[in-house]
């Protein structure tokens, strides 16, 4: 069983910035993909970014490329992500993903295995 625990979370007014952690709780963490989900209210959960075992390789959605960076630290099982210029359309609860297999669909929901709790981000106007 992998635990993940978001932290960072907050209110920010539009232009800010935060950083997001995600603390895993796994002896393999580098072995795992690992990826940023947001949930806005009456929303879908949607893809935000990933990042493959080695940190080499990342992925983004459209909206927040540009603006946010996915990196880990294998060394302290923590996933980070980066969030600047941020927008009030980036107010969302924001979740911590853990694929253990590196399905390369890494913007689907249904190819992660494990799920944080989710941490609030706020932007005001």
């Amino acid at each position: 069983q992998v635990e993940l625990v978001e932290s960072g979370g907050g209110l920010v007014q539009a232009g800010g910035a935060l950083r997001l952690s995600c603390a895993a709780s796994v002896r393999t963490f580098s072995r795992y993909t690992m990826a940023w989900f947001r949930q806005a209210p009456g929303k879908e959960r949607e893809f935000v970014a990933a990042v493959q075992w080695s940190g080499d390789n990342t992925y983004y959605a459209e909206s927040v490329k540009g603006r946010f960076t996915i990196s880990r630290d294998n060394a302290k099982n923590t996933v980070y992500l980066q969030m600047n210029s941020l927008q009030p359309e980036d107010t969302a609860v924001y979740y911590c993903a853990a694929d253990r297999y590196g399905d390369t669909n890494v913007h689907l929901r249904v190819v992660y295995d494990y799920w944080g709790q989710g941490t609030q981000v706020t932007v005001s106007s």
